[in-house]
């Protein structure tokens, strides 16, 4: 894959930005945070996560590999900030201009 797909990079630019608003904006109503099978679907439930686990920590997301299929987005990234720091995978569902779902393991 050359070009990470819009709303997962809407995502990615969203967290990179400290911008909680944005970064709940790019899930679907239904959509869901997977953090190694703790699940958070929703905007609520996953502002909460964010605040204490993403945005809240000041992490950053450095993509170094993204990878599609079946239509599922790869993302490894570096991730940095206050909180956990170093390699992720992060898997994303996208459903039309909007993530359905982000996975996060490894």
């Amino acid at each position: 894959m050359s070009e990470t797909p819009t709303p997962v990079q809407r995502l990615l630019d969203a967290v990179n930005a400290g911008d909680t608003h944005a970064f709940l904006a790019s899930f679907t109503e239904d959509g869901f945070v997977d953090d190694w099978g703790r699940v958070f679907t929703g905007g609520d439930a996953i502002k909460g996560w964010s605040d204490n686990e993403l945005i809240g920590k000041q992490a950053t997301l450095a993509p170094t590999q993204v990878t599609g299929e079946g239509g599922a987005v790869t993302v490894i990234a570096t991730v940095g900030g206050n909180g956990f720091n170093g390699p992720s995978t992060f898997t994303f569902g996208v459903r039309g201009d909007q993530v359905s779902g982000m996975t996060i393991r490894e």
